[in-house]
């Protein structure tokens, strides 16, 4: 098993986030053919926690929006797949929530496959959300 470095890193490149996203499965419902709307994601996220291997490829990482006071909201948690199980996603989670202050709430909208990932890791459930469809680009 590779050494994970785990770092805040709020100028990631969206070219490395895209190729993380890829081999996380996450691209299949993020807009990865539009760069443009990846930059602004990037740009506008108030954390971003990497994981890099020993060689320094990037291989999970967390994109959040917070307050720091109240709520943090984890939008992304990209895992790359030959990674997965080695509890990467766990410390990015960990890093998120603590960078953005414990007090905060930590909430996200699971991926379909991730679904059983979260209540694992010890995850609550909440079972009322709603939501104002995306327009495509």
């Amino acid at each position: 098993m590779d050494e994970i470095a785990y770092q805040l890193e709020p100028q990631l490149a969206a070219e490395e986030f895209v190729d993380v996203l890829r081999r996380s499965t996450l691209a299949e419902r993020r807009p990865v053919e539009h760069p443009e709307l990846i930059a602004r994601m990037l740009e506008h996220a108030d954390l971003i926690v990497t994981a890099r291997n020993a060689a320094g490829k990037l291989v999970g990482v967390s994109r959040a929006l917070t307050d720091y006071s109240y709520a943090t909201y984890l939008s992304d948690l990209a895992v790359d797949e030959a990674y997965q199980r080695q509890g990467i996603g766990r410390e990015l989670i960990r890093r998120t929530h603590e960078a953005a202050g414990l007090e905060t709430a930590l909430i996200l909208l699971a991926a379909p496959k991730a679904r059983d990932y979260y209540p694992h890791i010890g995850m609550d459930r909440h079972d009322s959300c709603w939501i104002v469809p995306r327009r495509s680009p």
